[in-house]
């Protein structure tokens, strides 16, 4: 069952892409009998989304802003089983990674995937390398527009602009179009994040984020712009970026290290003046373009819920473990009856976003029988059936346990986020695994509030490694492998919930080391007492651990390691 595509391709996408696998086989086949150097042929394979990893090529399949369809899901699964080893890892980029596909497959993996209408194409070459996006696009009852629309207005007129072929380096946009921002516009290249003012329906632009090595916040360079002059806008704001790029004679600078040097008010300056020239030009948008863009996306038809469906109740023994994982996984929805419902994929001692072939073949049968036969990749690597009836929670649940994704740490509970990037060994998993067994084992386990807690191999590993509340990152040292502990992260999205009505939600912000480096023996003992400090300061439940180091600040925190570390 090839099921519904959540994302509908142009017929001119459709084809490229059946045009491009053909044209890939043929390449690879020269590169095989030696008719291609390996110079020539690397370029060729990151076009198609192929990395050469340590133990054998990746590939990394684009999920056009993380969305699935049931049938696309059972095609991947297939896919694992016929040329993997029978799972894949969904990653930070909402894209799915296959780690041991032989070379000379990889033609025919492609030729599969563009009959179900997917690509790997410009999977990890330079340029914009996707959307940022909330999870719950569409669907989040705090919505001021529909960041999907928009991210395809501007994917469109992209791809066909020589401002953004020019792009140097890998260009992240993200669009938010709530009222609360859980797609961290801040902490991109370009944000968007949606205003609703007198002047109407708009934009607030950021600038000048990354959360690479040297993690920068970025910087707002226009409260206001109203929707229709977008396009202008982001055009003028690369061209500024271009000519300065081409002036650069030191390197290929990134934009962050532009605005920061020009320095920000420079930066905005020079943009407006760029734009002033161009204002009001043919990529001015209009509600016809608008409209157009959003018949490229697929909703399920609702039924007339109310909400006050409830699901069947659970048996007694069963109240304790359902209640957690509703508190946790289950998220509000803007349509009454429905819920959006969060399937963990970090559990157990593989890494996160791992899934087996069996797995993704019962989540799609779970989402046709439960959500439309659609559902998502988040951020956090984990799987959403966004509209799931509140009435069908129990029954879902239970179908959850059988196939081991109901772990309830998605959302209020404290959620550990192993990280590792293509081509470098799982150092991260055993201190991760070794950090959950500790929190599992507290008698208050499930008391705990919302904590994001990210554990690193590597400082490299993209906004969540140094926005989390509590951060582990390891690095190498004589030898040995040590870990730095850092508090005070926030991304405003992680793991918050969906509905409104609460004012600690807070911003960006990039984490704080606290003490001295660390052997990986005493790093679980070190997040349990950070853990057991935030229980004993908080105010109400409803304090996040990020609001506590907020309000009494990080001094005390480093006390209590430094008291460990001479323990």
């Amino acid at each position: 069952m090839l099921g519904h595509s959540v994302y509908i391709y142009e017929e001119g996408d459709q084809r490229l892409a059946k045009e491009r696998s053909v044209q890939f086989a043929d390449q690879t086949r020269r590169y095989l009998s030696g008719g291609i150097s390996d110079d020539e042929f690397r370029s060729l394979r990151l076009q198609n989304g192929i990395y050469i990893q340590r133990h054998a090529p990746m590939l990394r399949v684009a999920i056009p802003y993380g969305m699935l369809s049931s049938g696309q899901l059972r095609k991947l699964a297939d896919i694992s089983r016929r040329w993997d080893r029978a799972y894949g890892h969904f990653d930070t980029r909402e894209s799915i990674q296959f780690n041991w596909i032989r070379l000379e497959d990889a033609p025919d993996v492609l030729a599969d995937l563009a009959a179900v209408q997917m690509y790997a194409s410009q999977g990890i070459t330079n340029g914009i390398r996707h959307f940022t996006l909330d999870n719950f696009s569409g669907i989040a009852r705090d919505e001021i527009l529909n960041p999907l629309v928009w991210s395809e207005l501007i994917r469109q007129w992209s791809i066909r602009h020589a401002e953004f072929a020019q792009l140097p380096r890998k260009f992240r946009v993200a669009v938010s179009g709530a009222t609360i921002d859980r797609a961290a516009v801040r902490a991109h290249d370009i944000g968007l994040e949606a205003v609703r003012s007198h002047e109407g329906l708009g934009f607030r632009i950021w600038v000048g984020g990354d959360m690479g090595r040297m993690p920068t916040v970025g910087t707002l360079i226009r409260p206001f712009l109203a929707w229709s002059d977008l396009l202008t806008y982001l055009r003028a704001t690369l061209h500024v970026y271009n000519v300065h790029r081409c002036k650069d004679s030191g390197g290929t600078p990134q934009l962050k290290t532009l605005v920061r040097d020009l320095p920000p008010g420079v930066f905005a300056q020079q943009v407006e003046e760029q734009w002033q020239l161009i204002r009001g030009g043919v990529a001015s948008l209009n509600e016809s373009h608008v409209m157009s863009a959003a018949l490229r996306f697929r909703w399920p038809k609702y039924a007339d819920l109310k909400d006050v469906d409830l699901p069947r109740p659970p048996s007694p023994k069963e109240i304790r473990s359902y209640s957690h994982w509703q508190r946790s996984n289950v998220h509000g929805h803007l349509m009454p009856g429905y819920v959006a419902v969060s399937l963990s994929l970090r559990a157990g001692d593989v890494p996160a976003g791992d899934i087996t072939a069996d797995q993704m073949e019962a989540v799609a049968d779970l989402a046709d029988k439960f959500g439309h036969g659609q559902l998502r990749i988040s951020r956090e690597r984990n799987l959403i059936l966004t509209d799931v009836r509140r009435s069908d929670l129990y029954d879902l649940w239970r179908e959850l346990e059988i196939i081991g994704l109901s772990t309830p740490n998605v959302g209020s509970q404290v959620g550990t986020d192993d990280g590792f990037a293509a081509g470098r060994d799982f150092e991260s998993i055993p201190l991760a695994n070794a950090i959950h067994e500790r929190i599992d084992t507290l008698d208050y386990f499930h008391d705990i509030g919302e904590i994001d807690l990210s554990v690193a191999s590597n400082s490299d590993l993209g906004v969540h490694n140094h926005t989390g509340h509590i951060g582990v990152v390891g690095f190498e040292k004589a030898g040995e492998r040590w870990y730095q502990v850092s508090i005070g992260g926030n991304q405003n999205a992680g793991f918050s919930k969906v509905d409104p009505g609460s004012d600690n939600v807070g911003t960006v912000a990039v984490r704080t080391l606290i003490g001295i480096p660390l052997p990986e023996n005493q790093i679980p003992a070190v997040v349990e007492r950070l853990i057991k400090i935030y229980l004993e300061l908080r105010d109400s439940h409803a304090e996040r651990f990020v609001d506590v180091v907020d309000r009494v600040g990080a001094e005390r925190l480093k006390r209590e390691l430094a008291s460990i570390a001479s323990a």
